[in-house]
């Protein structure tokens, strides 16, 4: 059907030019036409000319229907944001060849298929640089949108929240989203969810149980959740790092990025990107412990230096006891001598209370 319908077309333009190229010629008369017939002339040239055309379509057939589904397969790989640019742009492009079209419109013969060819050339560059530069175009459409939402006083309930593989897995976004500390739009990236069934499909145990749990998160999140989730589909076929992509998504949507992994709290903040880190909104949530305070603790296990034990709050904050190896398998005083807290977790370092009065 395809092929048909080149062909057809081909015929078509095929007679168009030779009736242009007729009248280019000024109208000849040819020796071999018998008087009194030159009304067939146009006609006898456009169809030589259809005819020629469709010989070439028909010979060319096979390589322009390769072609042609070459195209068809990538604009139909295309996500919806970045077609839609696309579009766009060759609106605009077909606008421009309008506005042109009076100062070229007076031309004849060959010369009067200038303006049907402007009007491809421009719509074919305009569908172009709107493929190319339609994150930035998304990005100016999100800033509006964003702006707008805020005069309107409805940025919170609009702002895109945009999850990442490791605070899936983790789980504890579904505890937060349930008591209504996050607001807004959660985003969950296909390449994300991709690589979510990367590891539920691996070969090592763990992996695959980690992968299987953030599924059943996600699955939790939508089905019990009062929460609005939105799954992009876009990708970012230029990028290969889960990370870069997050972030390049997060720059198109406006939004903030949710995430437990260091690394990529780092490379948003050098982006400019916001992130809502869970590791520290845990931190904040913590019981506060002072230098000084006495706490009750049961050392567990040896810590890496000589002589050290560790320990564990409730919450799971780990406690460093210094000189705490001798009594692993007990429950100890110990005085906090510091805290260190970092978007990784914190730590407490103490000393057990008994040493401290023998001091």
């Amino acid at each position: 059907m395809l092929r048909k319908l080149l062909k057809i077309g081909g015929a078509i333009a095929g007679g168009m030019m030779a009736y242009r190229l007729y009248q280019f010629l000024g109208s000849p008369r040819w020796s071999w036409m018998p008087p009194g017939d030159a009304r067939l002339e146009p006609a006898l040239f456009a169809a030589a000319g259809a005819l020629a055309a469709m010989a070439s379509v028909a010979a060319l057939s096979d390589y322009g229907y390769k072609g042609f589904k070459r195209l068809e397969e990538s604009l139909v790989r295309l996500p919806v944001p970045q077609a839609a640019s696309g579009i766009a742009g060759l609106i605009v492009g077909l606008l421009v060849s309008v506005l042109l079209y009076p100062s070229v419109s007076g031309l004849s013969g060959v010369l009067g298929l200038i303006p049907l060819t402007l009007s491809f050339l421009l719509g074919a560059v305009g569908f172009r640089v709107g493929i190319g530069k339609w994150d930035e175009i998304g990005s100016w459409f999100a800033a509006l949108k964003a702006d707008k939402a805020s005069r309107s006083g409805a940025a919170a309930a609009q702002e895109h929240k945009i999850l990442d593989t490791s605070v899936i897995i983790d789980g504890r976004i579904a505890d937060i989203c349930k008591t209504g500390f996050i607001q807004g739009t959660l985003v969950i990236p296909e390449f994300v969810l991709e690589e979510l069934q990367h590891i539920a499909d691996s070969s090592d145990l763990l992996k695959r149980n980690r992968g299987r749990r953030g599924l059943d998160i996600l699955n939790k999140m939508q089905k019990e959740l009062d929460v609005d989730v939105l799954i992009y589909e876009g990708d970012f076929e230029d990028v290969s790092e889960v990370d870069s992509k997050l972030v390049r998504l997060a720059k198109l949507l406006g939004g903030k990025v949710i995430t437990n992994d260091f690394n990529l709290n780092k490379v948003c903040e050098l982006q400019g990107v916001s992130v809502l880190n869970i590791n520290d909104l845990a931190n904040a949530v913590k019981p506060v412990v002072l230098p000084g305070e006495e706490i009750a603790v049961q050392v567990i296990k040896d810590g890496k230096e000589y002589g050290q034990g560790i320990a564990y709050l409730d919450d799971g904050t780990m406690i460093v006891v210094e000189g705490g190896r001798e009594f692993i398998g007990s429950t100890v005083e110990v005085m906090v001598t510091s805290v260190l807290q970092t978007s990784a977790g914190r730590m407490i370092f103490a000393k057990p209370k008994l040493l401290e009065k023998a001091l």
